[in-house]
């Protein structure tokens, strides 16, 4: 899976989301020169299109929608942070011209966040979701065990630990997976998803000026990339079944979590 999956197409000129704090949003206001720069560099979680992370072997993709303020359109957007240059509908296309082409494949769209959105702006999405794929949804009547198509739902994402020192999030990792599995497997029988991103807060990127997530992250990835070998898929409650990471075209991620299947 892809942490924040749009974030590679983050519009440089969007404002800053209203969800985000009062001061973020008044400190880019004051100095937009200074801090728009440093959001970018904090939000972008992935370099690859959504093309290339599904080329790449990603089958969780993690969409955060949102409605632009004061938009009088329809139009859905990605946000973290800041918006996307590109719509909610254009990567709906994108990810069903991709399926068309790899009809064997399965793709789990985890839709969630929702900032903005009225109730009418939801129907809206929830209409233009079953014309894109249509066919292609999972029907709510198939098991999440027996899907061969297109399984759309909203999940729960687990961000493992809002930290930024590797070691601690694969400790707490560990006692979230313990306290966690039973509910996510065994009672919702949805997929039990665990984030290894590394997050920061606005503490952290005051005392970084220079730095950047994907710095923060790179320099991490051989200790997460331990934590993802020492993992087991299955049904178990110890088990994993999608790890999702930021920069996942770095360091053998996505490799290293396929790679867990020879171990059923």
């Amino acid at each position: 899976g892809s942490h924040d999956t749009m974030t590679y197409c983050l519009d440089k000129t969007s404002a800053v989301s209203d969800n985000e704090s009062k001061l973020v949003n008044l400190l880019n206001k004051c100095m937009p020169c200074i801090i728009h720069p440093i959001i970018m560099k904090w939000s972008t979680t992935q370099e690859l299109t959504v093309t290339e992370q599904l080329e790449a072997g990603v089958r969780y993709l993690d969409l955060r929608i949102a409605h632009k303020a004061n938009d009088p359109s329809m139009n859905l957007y990605f946000v973290h942070m800041v918006y996307t240059t590109v719509t909610v509908q254009d990567i709906l296309y994108e990810v069903l011209k991709w399926l068309e082409s790899h009809p064997q494949e399965v793709v789990i769209l985890a839709c969630r966040n929702f900032d903005g959105l009225t109730k009418s702006l939801h129907c809206h999405l929830v209409a233009r979701i079953k014309e894109i794929f249509h066919c292609k949804l999972c029907p709510r009547n198939v098991s999440v065990r027996s899907f061969f198509l297109l399984f759309l739902s909203l999940f729960f994402f687990l961000k493992i630990c809002r930290q930024c020192n590797t070691k601690q999030l694969i400790v707490l990792s560990k006692k979230y997976l313990m306290c966690h599995f039973l509910i996510f497997f065994f009672v919702s029988e949805r997929f039990f998803v665990a984030g290894i991103n590394l997050t920061e807060n606005l503490a952290y990127i005051l005392a970084h000026p220079f730095g950047s997530l994907k710095k923060m992250t790179l320099r991490s990835l051989p200790y997460l990339k331990i934590w993802v070998k020492q993992q087991y898929p299955g049904p178990r409650k110890e088990c994993i079944n999608i790890i999702a990471g930021d920069f996942i075209g770095n360091n053998d991620f996505v490799k290293d979590v396929i790679e867990l299947n020879k171990k059923i």
